[in-house]
């Protein structure tokens, strides 16, 4: 008896202290009670609820999605009336008629929790449960989870302050839906939308009867009642479907005879899957991969990498990229005829548009995925370490194109040259001097030639041989850290794993790892008449307001134009004249150097047109110093051993050719011939007559085997 007595005067007490203009209605008192408890409006936070990341194409159309937890955020009028009447039938019928707290509700809970000794019954309104997920979401750590859930009189007061605030600020249709799309169904859906698709695969909006039920019946108790789990949570779903049924009936929102019909339905659950999260389950897995570690690395997205990952996870954001999906398929479709998933050696190739430096697609042999049995390759096979990439592959010959630049910047024409020798060493140590002053070269060190032999070459031969002898002499003329520098003005800052440059006499010969978004992005600069612009894959961001962000390229004049056109024409000899020959043109202006390295360990091709640059490397992820391109087999063809133009650039050939189909052809610039010497690489320079008694233009000692 003195229990119940007990109940009843606190009843008493908290019915009165609850007797707020927000509950009763205007002209209700407030009693001194209220003081006692503080039962005062206190604003509640309320940060963004975690939504998925949607990841777009150039286009609009999705490509990858981002979620820690799978919702979608709808307005209330998406969804079905009979969902509302079930959640307000069986969660809190009242709801239109209390304010912030019910206090009918509350007391008889309170009663019954001082019969029991214990916290046995909630008697949250609506408003109060979305205040308690609105805590329980926004908790960074287990213990403040913990916190937002525990069963104490003083969480329930803090929970009953924060709701009569929300009363104060929203319409009880706003709250509804805030409710909704905040809610935990269970079967890892968040939100009335996520859990329809996941229990019935539909939208909320076509829910029947039976359907809203059951989904009002989840929320109670989403992991107790979780159909995914097992047979003896869907059978307790089941009962408290027939439960939230009949309690429509007894308040009169539905029939006895409709009741009837809907608890003769199965459960009907059908474990419509999610859809899958993570660059892994993208489409386009090396570009979405680009995308994320864009986010992750700009302090713009938030003040640490934690905070910016939970940004891409939770943020709901929509990120419109610069992914071009015919592009892309051009060069998917270019790189699977020629190199295998299952190959040893993988190819890789980024395409990227002068002048803006838009990444319009990325692309790999191998599948993107953690199962090395299948060779899938965990990580971004086309950029660098800073965007999930891996060491590289060292670039080769396409390097020389850095040398040719800064030949021309020095003031040198295309037909201007040098006379080498098929080998070349050093004349002494320190014959190059890096960007710090050190001086740099071996005379123990031999170069040869593996493309191209020896004698008088100019600019333009030298480059269409590749001419290794040749371009070490040159960068030995012009300058190794001016060499350096160019490449630097063009992107190549660091190696593909983010350590620096070597600078050594071998720079030019491309000694240093690289990716292909960067080589790619270098050559894009000069297709744009010198103007460089930073990699670029996202071009606006719009967060779950609907606030847009855009993004435009940032851009700087890294080079002399006409330099920049000198090298186009002189690269354009390549496809006529010089190592690509053999696999010729696509039919339009364009431009571009073979890579092969010491030894055949990595095999590149890299070039462009006044619309599109493209850069493809090939080399054995598992190592290329170790694993080289000699007598593979590749694509199902034997090699004895591969250069930069037998499979690189027939890749970047088809690719070219498909990527470019619907896009009018745009003519290089012409060279000025005035500055520059020649007539185009149409021409073909004479060679200079040769003055027996003069001594041959020579900046290093040959090879005493070879004089």
């Amino acid at each position: 008896m003195a229990r119940l007595a007990a109940a009843a005067v606190a009843a008493g007490v908290l019915a009165a202290a609850v007797a707020l203009p927000a509950v009763g209605g205007a002209g209700a008192a407030i009693v001194s009670a209220t003081d006692v408890l503080d039962l005062k409006p206190e604003d509640l936070p309320e940060p963004p609820l975690a939504a998925e990341t949607v990841i777009q194409d150039a286009d609009g159309k999705k490509i990858a999605q981002f979620y820690e937890q799978y919702r979608k955020v709808v307005p209330l009028n998406k969804v079905a009336p009979v969902m509302k009447d079930a959640i307000i039938s069986i969660e809190d019928d009242r709801f239109y008629q209390h304010g912030a707290i019910d206090i009918e509700g509350t007391a008889r809970a309170l009663v019954k929790n001082l019969a029991s000794g214990g916290v046995a019954q909630g008697g949250s309104s609506i408003t109060q449960q979305y205040v308690k997920q609105v805590l329980f979401n926004t908790a960074e750590t287990d213990a403040d989870k913990n916190k937002a859930l525990e069963a104490s009189y003083a969480r329930k007061l803090k929970e009953l302050r924060y709701a009569m605030a929300v009363e104060e600020k929203y319409s009880k249709d706003q709250i509804l839906e805030k409710y909704l799309n905040i809610a935990y169904f269970g079967a890892s859906a968040n939100g009335v939308e996520a859990a329809s698709q996941r229990f019935f695969g539909r939208s909320a909006e076509k829910l029947t009867l039976w359907q809203a039920a059951t989904l009002a019946a989840a929320v109670q108790s989403p992991n107790n009642t979780d159909p995914s789990v097992g047979a003896a949570q869907r059978k307790r779903l089941l009962g408290r479907r027939n439960t939230v049924l009949d309690r429509m009936a007894e308040l009169g929102k539905i029939t006895p005879a409709q009741a009837a019909e809907a608890k003769a339905k199965k459960l009907g659950y059908k474990n419509t899957p999610l859809p899958p999260g993570g660059c892994e389950a993208s489409k386009y897995p090396y570009f979405c991969l680009y995308v994320r570690f864009e986010i992750l690395n700009n302090p713009a997205f938030g003040k640490t990498r934690g905070a910016r990952a939970q940004l891409l996870s939770r943020g709901g954001l929509t990120v419109r990229t610069t992914l071009d999906l015919g592009m892309q398929k051009a060069a998917e479709e270019a790189i699977k005829k020629r190199v295998f998933a299952s190959d040893n050696p993988a190819a890789a190739q980024a395409l990227v548009q002068p002048g803006t430096g838009m990444i319009k697609a990325m692309a790999a042999s191998r599948t993107y995925g953690g199962n090395a049995k299948k060779k899938e390759i965990s990580y971004n096979l086309v950029a660098d370490s800073a965007h999930g990439g891996g060491i590289g592959f060292q670039a080769g010959s396409t390097f020389k194109t850095f040398t040719l630049l800064t030949a021309l910047k020095s003031g040198m024409k295309v037909s201007d040259g040098l006379t080498v020798g098929s080998s070349y060493r050093a004349a002494g140590y320190g014959s190059f001097k890096d960007c710090k002053g050190g001086r740099v070269g071996s005379p123990e060190h031999t170069v040869t030639n593996d493309e191209g032999g020896g004698g008088f070459k100019s600019l333009q031969t030298g480059t269409w041989g590749s001419v290794n002898t040749f371009f070490v002499a040159l960068e030995e003329r012009v300058g190794l850290c001016e060499t350096v520098k160019t490449a630097k003005s063009l992107g190549i800052k660091k190696r593909g794993d983010g350590k620096p440059l070597q600078e050594v006499e071998t720079f030019t010969l491309g000694v240093n790892e690289m990716d292909p978004v960067t080589v790619a992005n270098a050559y894009a600069a000069i297709a744009a008449r010198g103007k460089y612009c930073q990699p670029m894959a996202i071009t606006q961001i719009t967060d779950p307001t609907g606030k847009v962000t855009k993004f435009e390229p940032k851009c700087n004049q890294a080079l002399d134009p006409e330099v920049a056109d000198a090298a186009a024409d002189v690269l354009s000899g390549v496809f006529t004249k010089g190592t690509m020959r053999g696999v010729g043109g696509i039919g339009r202006d364009a431009a571009g150097k073979t890579g092969t390295t010491d030894e055949y360990a990595t095999a590149w091709f890299a070039g462009f047109t006044p619309d599109l640059a493209s850069a493809v490397s090939l080399g054995d992820p598992r190592g290329s110093v170790t694993y080289k391109l000699t007598n593979v087999t590749i694509g199902g063809q034997s090699y004895p051993r591969v250069h930069g133009a037998d499979i690189s650039g027939r890749i970047w050939k088809d690719t070219m050719i498909g990527a470019l189909k619907d896009v009018p052809p745009t003519t290089f610039h012409p060279i000025n011939s005035a500055r520059f010497g020649g007539c185009g690489q149409s021409c073909q320079p004479q060679q200079p007559a040769r003055d027996e008694n003069k001594e041959p233009d020579v900046l290093f000692e040959l090879d005493p085997q070879t004089r």
